[in-house]
């Protein structure tokens, strides 16, 4: 992807938040690199797909379980709470049956950070300035700097500190980026450089300005999400419109959609966000018309059948189906497989050929097999 210049627009009456700042569309922000339990962030490398339980963290086969089913989805990372004895003492045996590094999610509690780093959890997602004395902080610090466990430091608009929130009158760009940085400081006095930043808001532009603010301010790496979005369609949005503005900039090392659903859908919205930036490799991938007056044939119901078929498996296929002869074929020869119909009838492509006709109650048979024959390498050997 060619690069270009993209100014950063401010609409409102306010100064801009970062004055003068333009961002490269297809070259990453360079950053130092973190190893999460084997997956690399930042530093150049893929973007990784986070997710979190749902469960009662004591309730380990049910954690284990949103584990795996996330880990199907193509999930790399997942964070679990850790907040009371009971789901501190389970970590031990989560992280042993876990397919996927996890990160032990603390809030203000030292001990059950040293539990977690003990159960050798492969992050600890911790505010080292809200776990009280310096010797505790130094404790936690050293624990995870002796078996090489990173620290997530998370910002989060509705809970910064109180004279941070008074200095600034209300959350902000420099108000997240200033609690952040207090942390990231506190860290580097003991030594401690293992860190992963994020700046979350529900206020989709103001997480954007913030983690620019990160950005161009400093080499660490971003975990990039908009907290609590919200239901799977309003969530969906949310966190597409935020995470995909800054990737499409080059910011963003590692990302988690937050959704009131279960974590596997989190990973699907994720993977496609990523996806759609040419920034992950594709599954089924699958593209229709909007429908209008020239529709011809019942596509609302081919489309529902062939995502029924089509769950579940792993190629990297673009599938492609137009009801109608206006765009259709044109369309329809850009995917790996395309069908073009209209009047009841649909013309299949391949690789841009046609194949041959096919019949409107044939088409959903027709793609599947297309699909189960298509093969990855070969198509792109040729």
């Amino acid at each position: 992807m060619d690069s270009m210049e993209i100014p950063v627009l401010n609409l409102s009456n306010d100064p801009p938040v970062v004055p003068h700042a333009t961002y490269k569309v297809g070259i990453r922000r360079k950053t130092r690199q973190v190893n999460v339990g084997g997956i690399k962030v930042g530093g150049g490398a893929p973007i990784s797909v986070q997710t979190m339980t749902k469960t009662k963290t004591s309730d380990v086969a049910g954690t284990v379980a949103q584990i795996v089913r996330a880990a199907e989805e193509g999930c790399d990372i997942v964070r679990v709470t850790v907040n009371d004895k009971e789901a501190a003492d389970a970590m031990a045996e989560i992280v042993r049956q876990s397919p996927l590094p996890i990160v032990a999610d603390i809030h203000f509690n030292h001990i059950f950070a040293l539990k977690s780093i003990e159960a050798n959890v492969a992050k600890v997602r911790l505010n080292p300035g809200n776990i009280g004395s310096r010797e505790r902080i130094h404790q936690v610090l050293n624990a995870a700097k002796g078996k090489g466990i990173p620290i997530r430091i998370g910002v989060n608009s509705g809970s910064l500190e109180e004279d941070i929130l008074n200095k600034h009158g209300y959350p902000t760009a420099e108000a997240l980026y200033e609690s952040a940085m207090r942390h990231v400081g506190i860290c580097d006095e003991f030594g401690f450089r293992d860190v992963i930043v994020s700046v979350k808001s529900t206020d989709v532009r103001l997480m954007i300005e913030a983690y620019r603010l990160v950005a161009e301010r400093t080499d660490i790496p971003l975990h990039l999400g908009v907290t609590e979005a919200g239901t799977a369609r309003v969530g969906t949005i949310k966190s597409a419109v935020g995470i995909g503005t800054l990737l499409a900039e080059g910011i963003g090392d590692t990302i988690r959609v937050s959704l009131t659903d279960e974590p596997y859908k989190e990973v699907e919205v994720g993977k496609e966000i990523l996806r759609s930036l040419a920034l992950a490799s594709r599954n089924v991938e699958l593209i229709a018309c909007p429908t209008c007056g020239r529709l011809e044939v019942d596509l609302f119901g081919i489309m529902a059948e062939l995502e029924k078929r089509l769950e579940g498996i792993k190629k990297p296929v673009k599938i492609a189906v137009l009801g109608c002869v206006v765009n259709g074929p044109g369309e329809a020869s850009e995917a790996d497989i395309g069908i073009a119909a209209g009047k009841g009838v649909g013309i299949l492509y391949r690789k841009g050929e046609v194949i041959r006709r096919v019949k409107e109650s044939e088409i959903v048979d027709v793609i599947v097999e297309e699909v189960k024959n298509f093969q990855p390498e070969l198509e792109e050997s040729k």
